[in-house]
């Protein structure tokens, strides 16, 4: 195989990135990140549209697959020279953690919940479509195979998806740390050296586990994770800019759907969009969406001849967001009658109602098994850290806040 020169990609969070263009995987690793495909991340934000909330949030799905392939690198590289029979393993856990993030859609998550459509769906589809696909079949035939396990869980050695995806894992310990920085916010501080090495294989399960002296900085992980969640991505003001985003599309579709396509300028991409179930599109309509095209068609919509359109996207462009008001103390019946107040209230003043007001749920999850929690090595054999941590313990239970969303 015909190898390429290094490569080193400076990141304000782990520092400079080196991949080694005379080492066979991580030169792979270079050719990948050079894909349109992959360079497509750059026009994604990593935090969709907390930018609202948080003016330093303009990092993108790019920076974070970067990171994470990183964190990766340095957790399996650490474990495989006690164990060094895993290195076989090598290439497809560091393509996996560099390639996680590649269907999110347009503003990420928040796309899922606008259009519902599903990113894990749409990165093992995006294997097998353009040069990433063809990258990916001239290293190795079975590489693609090999991810899709990774990716569904399937993979015959489940540390090595257990690093991607699980309690524990590498992708969460870049994105928390990342977030926090671009956020400013200080819950999201870890000491990943400390967690790295607290990180273990178990020969016998085959799984990632953590050694018994590494529980603290476990524990800090997890508590760290519960309040990022309750201040920063359930944050009021980023519910308040989704709800507003997923009226602006409701109402493009609903224009779209009595015939007035005039009020609705669209490309082809963003009629695809709004016309098809978002997991019906092909790889390349697919492909063709980001934040970009997105944010151009608000800008167009803000002066259509739909008077509710044009103003939903007024709002947004200019950050004039809904309030939104907690009423989780109150029982569903009174919700309810929270809401219907203001409706009649928006009615009468000549507005939809239903583009303008509404009930949001935000849940914070806490720790939970995940098809498996994460287990500590102790004398009696591995149990999992609930058992073990009163700490852990307390944040087990997920919390649910209902907001009213309203003018």
């Amino acid at each position: 195989m015909l190898l390429g020169k290094s490569r080193t990609y400076h990141d304000p969070i782990h520092g400079a990135i080196t991949l080694d263009g005379k080492d066979a995987t991580e030169y792979l690793l270079i050719q990948l990140i050079d894909t349109p495909e992959f360079q497509r991340l750059r026009r994604i934000h990593q935090l969709d549209i907390a930018y609202f909330t948080f003016h330093g949030a303009e990092g993108s799905r790019f920076t974070h697959s970067l990171g994470v392939m990183a964190v990766t690198r340095r957790a399996f590289d650490a474990i495989a020279i006690k164990y060094p029979y895993l290195n076989v393993h090598r290439t497809v856990v560091l393509v996996a953690a560099l390639l996680h993030d590649l269907g999110h859609g347009p503003y990420s998550h928040a796309s899922e919940e606008v259009f519902g459509s599903n990113h894990e769906i749409w990165t093992r589809r995006l294997l097998r479509f353009g040069k990433i696909g063809e990258v990916l079949n001239n290293f190795s035939e079975n590489l693609i195979t090999d991810l899709e396990k990774v990716f569904t869980k399937k993979y015959d050695v489940p540390f090595i998806y257990q690093l991607i995806s699980s309690q524990i894992d590498c992708d969460r310990l870049d994105y928390l740390e990342r977030d926090s920085y671009f956020t400013g916010a200080k819950y999201g501080q870890l000491d990943l050296d400390r967690i790295l090495l607290a990180m273990k294989f178990d020969p016998i399960t085959q799984c990632l586990v953590i050694g018994r002296k590494g529980m603290v900085a476990i524990e800090h992980y997890l508590t760290v994770r519960h309040f990022m969640y309750l201040q920063i991505y359930n944050h009021r003001k980023n519910l308040a800019a989704r709800f507003l985003l997923e009226r602006i599309f409701r109402r493009a579709k609903a224009l779209i759907a009595e015939g007035k396509n005039d009020f609705v300028f669209s490309d082809r991409t963003m009629l695809s969009w709004l016309t098809q179930d978002p997991q019906s599109l092909s790889c390349a309509e697919y492909f063709a969406s980001d934040d970009i095209v997105f944010a151009y068609h608000l800008h167009r919509w803000r002066d259509s001849l739909d008077p509710t359109l044009s103003d939903l996207c007024r709002r947004f462009l200019d950050r004039n967001l809904f309030r939104v008001t907690d009423i989780s103390d109150l029982d569903d019946v009174q919700q309810q009658s929270s809401l219907d107040v203001w409706r009649e209230k928006l009615t009468n003043q000549g507005l939809e109602s239903k583009y303008y007001c509404g009930i949001k749920v935000a849940r914070t999850k806490g720790y939970s098994i995940y098809k498996q929690g994460i287990n500590v090595q102790t004398e009696q054999g591995l149990q999992d850290i609930a058992k073990l941590s009163p700490l852990v313990q307390a944040i087990v239970k997920p919390t649910q806040k209902t907001w009213l969303v309203h003018p």
